[in-house]
């Protein structure tokens, strides 16, 4: 699944995808902006985490996952 995370102050937001779940995401989002954790922790699909202060957090867009393109050519 494909995650936009918007930070305050930062002139780019942070995409990845994550393999973990929509409700996952939703849940790590919604412990951060809540205040039960003060980082936004995710996972990316090459495992590695991406950690963001939840105070610093604009906003978080969740896509489809983006399929993978083979071969030559035009679409």
């Amino acid at each position: 699944m494909e995650v936009k995370i918007g930070v305050q102050h930062a002139p780019r937001e942070i995409v990845l995808e994550s393999g973990q779940s929509a409700e996952e995401v939703e849940r790590a989002v919604s412990d951060a902006l809540s205040g039960k954790s003060e980082l936004l922790s995710l996972t990316d699909d090459h495992g590695r985490k991406v950690l963001v202060a939840a105070a610093r957090v604009a906003y978080v867009e969740l896509g489809e996952p983006t399929a993978r393109k083979v071969g030559f050519g035009a679409p």
